[in-house]
């Protein structure tokens, strides 16, 4: 087996720390939602669009680059990553590097902000600097979140409404570049685009809890009051079935209530690939058991929200 000290640079960088088939997968999703949202209403506008994607993206790899700079420079004697470790011993990676990626992350990010502020003023600036707020501070600043176990929620809510609303919403005020003015430009949006991202925002969730399954002793140790050291394994595999229950009954929910049709039930489609990654969750808890649940079940919330894009697409008859 390949050891720590034989990875390269572009290895520690691509494999481990930007962790393309991590990433890219859980930022799509909502950005996916948004876009089904606004061909159901007529209101695709492509550029605004692909620029919130690359926004969502840089954003979360900034996280994540930010999260293993903290732990590296916080937790040096914490064997949570031991290649990371091993590469900072001999000078392929430094703290130098990590902070100029995450600044390069989070100021191309921010590049972008004239253009959406443009398009859709003080509201899309605030869900920006709120995306921005999230990936910085879940591992960052005095009290990082993650800390205080409040990554469940926040990641709900970012993943599951604040990206899928502002997808939507960048692509409304493109179009309509009078109403560009504040609140009431939000005000005037469909509400079910703050619900119709919960599963994605719930399964993007499970994510990370699988990553908290295997890194719960490391968590212990830092201090992190994740789920997972709060509750043992019992209680973080009752969460991560909770919010996989939810993902699939929510279909249900928005055929009842939100007036969507039959294609709504499209992502049920996963249930079997949800169900593969459900056995390994609920019976393994060693990292070398669990490392490719966490790509598998990027993908599973990658392929729900196409499939819930589609569903929410297609016309009611």
């Amino acid at each position: 087996m390949t050891g720590p000290s034989e990875l390269s640079a572009r290895e520690i960088w691509i494999r481990l720390l930007l962790y393309p088939s991590h990433t890219l997968p859980t930022a799509a999703a909502p950005v996916l939602v948004g876009i089904g949202l606004a061909l159901r209403d007529h209101i695709f506008a492509a550029l605004p669009m692909l620029i919130a994607f690359l926004g969502s993206w840089l954003i979360h790899v900034g996280g994540v680059f930010n999260d293993n700079y903290e732990l590296l420079r916080r937790h040096p004697h914490v064997p949570e990553h031991p290649e990371l470790l091993q590469a900072l011993q001999s000078g392929t990676l430094t703290f130098t590097g990590l902070r100029y990626a995450i600044l390069t992350c989070f100021g191309l990010a921010v590049m972008a902000a004239p253009y959406m502020l443009s398009i859709g003023g003080m509201p899309a600036l605030v869900i920006g600097v709120a995306g921005v707020a999230s990936g910085y501070f879940y591992a960052g600043g005095p009290q990082p979140y993650v800390k205080h176990g409040l990554a469940d929620p926040i990641f709900v809510v970012m993943f599951g409404i604040v990206a899928v609303v502002g997808t939507y919403y960048i692509a409304w005020a493109a179009l309509h570049p009078a109403a560009f003015h504040g609140l009431d430009a939000l005000l005037q949006m469909p509400w079910d685009i703050c619900v119709i991202g919960l599963p994605v925002g719930a399964l993007v969730t499970n994510v990370m809890l699988i990553d908290d399954i295997r890194d719960r002793h490391f968590d212990a140790v830092k201090g992190w009051h994740t789920f997972a050291v709060r509750f043992g394994l019992g209680g973080i595999r009752g969460e991560y079935l909770a919010l996989t229950v939810l993902a699939y009954l929510l279909p249900l929910a928005f055929w009842l209530w939100l007036g969507c049709s039959a294609w709504i039930f499209l992502p049920l489609l996963t249930l079997p690939m949800a169900y593969k990654i459900w056995q390994a969750v609920s019976t393994l808890d060693q990292t070398k058991d669990l490392i490719m649940m966490s790509p598998r079940a990027s993908y599973l919330s990658l392929i729900y929200a196409a499939l819930l894009a589609v569903g929410v697409a297609m016309p009611v008859h």
